[in-house]
């Protein structure tokens, strides 16, 4: 049984949308939408937020199979932290083994937060990137001064 799948396919359901305006909403086609309900192919990493937020539902949620929707919403303390964090310039410091080379000495912009996922955009050499990180992966981040 694919939970991720079938999570999809019931919020989706829940929230009155058909197959086309999900796809429409996450810039998809209606064929990759069926496809990651019925367990062909998984969504990429990437949309897992997008699909969270439309849906209203965390990414730990869709993406946990022993998480259910009323432990998805109770928040730590470092949940609460993060999430007044969003939309703040940080810098981020890893665990060792868990360093994201595209972010190392990169100014990150906190742009989602849910659960034990959060989604930063940073203006790299290789261009502006956005990535979704497990928090798992994060040692500590500093808010950055505006200005």
């Amino acid at each position: 049984m694919n939970e991720l799948g079938n999570k999809i396919a019931k919020k989706r359901k829940d929230a009155g949308l058909t197959q086309s305006e999900f796809a429409q909403k996450l810039s998809v086609t209606r064929q990759t939408v069926s496809r990651w309900e019925s367990a062909t192919v998984m969504p990429d990493i990437d949309k897992i937020g997008d699909i969270a937020s439309i849906l209203g539902v965390s990414c730990d949620y869709l993406l946990k199979d022993d998480v259910t929707e009323c432990e998805s919403a109770h928040q730590s303390p470092v949940s609460r932290l993060l999430k007044t964090a969003v939309g703040k310039k940080v810098k981020l410091t890893f665990f060792d083994g868990e360093a994201d080379i595209d972010l190392y000495d990169a100014d990150c912009i906190i742009t989602e937060f849910e659960g034990n996922w959060m989604k930063v955009s940073a203006s790299t050499k290789k261009g502006q990137i956005e990535k979704l990180l497990p928090v798992s992966s994060i040692l500590s981040f500093e808010i950055k001064e505006e200005g």
